[in-house]
């Protein structure tokens, strides 16, 4: 079965992952601190802030680690090598984002059902704290959030934490001014909302390529149609359309041909195959199987 692919060079990957290190660095001050003043102060806005932070260490690690790995080279054993790595990162740690969500909301609910006095100033400063820091993590990583998704979890987990410390830091300044404590609950359930928003989506579509789904850009019935559009193709079957990782998607399927034309007479075929693919889908890897008079499912889609 011929293969071919488009080749991509992707640039600075030391610099991500330096900005990664850094990041996780700032969250863990971050995340100690807020600890240590979220019980002094008594604010469960604060703790829950350090939750978050603290779970954002972890995606970070995790999103580190992912980055690492999937610089491995492929071998006999793992042909793909770990180009994986990073999308089930991804998937990891949007699930965490939602499942920190749910224990801020219970929580929150039960801070509602007991309200307590905050210690509001200790609050004020430790959520400046957390803006800084975070806003600088966020800085850094969001060129790479542009195009990886890997990357886009350690960053989603760093913004919201900054828009949460946000939050945090008016619920701070209501207390110290007007002593509406029950901002201090609602602000927490607040967080955990955004937080499985922002974190719904991205699993949805890391879900979705380690399922091998076909990217939502592309139509099967398109790209069949265009290539039974050459003259000597009878049928296009057996199709398989998958995204690898961030920067390959895959295409591989049987044809059909009028005729029994020969290798070099196919390899045109080819070449004009997968650059049509390329330049219009993305796609850039291709495996076609050519075939003549074979007795096999025709149908585009077959279960195997």
């Amino acid at each position: 079965m011929p293969h071919t692919h488009h080749s991509h060079n992707h640039s600075h990957p030391d610099l991500k992952g330096r900005n990664l290190i850094f990041s996780i660095f700032l969250n863990i001050v971050i995340t100690v601190a807020q600890v240590i003043g979220g019980i002094i102060s008594g604010s469960l806005s604060l703790l829950s802030d350090a939750l978050h932070n603290f779970s954002d260490v972890l995606s970070l690690i995790i999103s580190y680690i992912a980055n690492r790995l999937s610089k491995k080279n492929a071998s006999t054993n793992k042909t793909f090598g770990y180009k994986r790595a990073e999308i089930i990162a991804a998937f990891v740690n949007a699930g965490a984002l939602i499942v920190v969500a749910i224990i801020l909301i219970k929580e929150a609910i039960e801070r509602f059902m007991h309200p307590q006095d905050v210690e509001s100033s200790l609050v004020i400063w430790l959520s400046l704290l957390g803006i800084v820091a975070n806003g600088l993590s966020v800085f850094l990583l969001k060129k790479d959030a542009d195009s990886n998704m890997n990357m886009r979890s350690a960053y989603l987990h760093l913004l919201t934490d900054m828009l949460a410390s946000f939050a945090v830091l008016i619920g701070g300044l209501l207390m110290a001014y007007f002593q509406m404590y029950w901002v201090d609950p609602l602000l927490t359930l607040a967080i955990a909302l955004y937080l499985i928003y922002m974190g719904y989506d991205l699993l949805i579509d890391s879900t979705k390529v380690l399922m091998l789904f076909t990217p939502d850009t592309i139509k099967v019935k398109e790209i069949v149609a265009i290539i039974n559009k050459i003259p000597s193709v009878k049928n296009v079957h057996h199709v398989h359309i998958w995204q690898l990782n961030e920067d390959e998607v895959h295409l591989e399927a049987h044809i059909d041909f009028n005729t029994d034309i020969k290798l070099s007479e196919f390899d045109i075929i080819l070449e004009q195959i997968e650059e049509e693919l390329y330049q219009n889908y993305g796609i850039n890897h291709v495996n076609i199987q050519p075939e003549f008079g074979k007795c096999d499912s025709k149908n585009v889609i077959v279960q195997d």
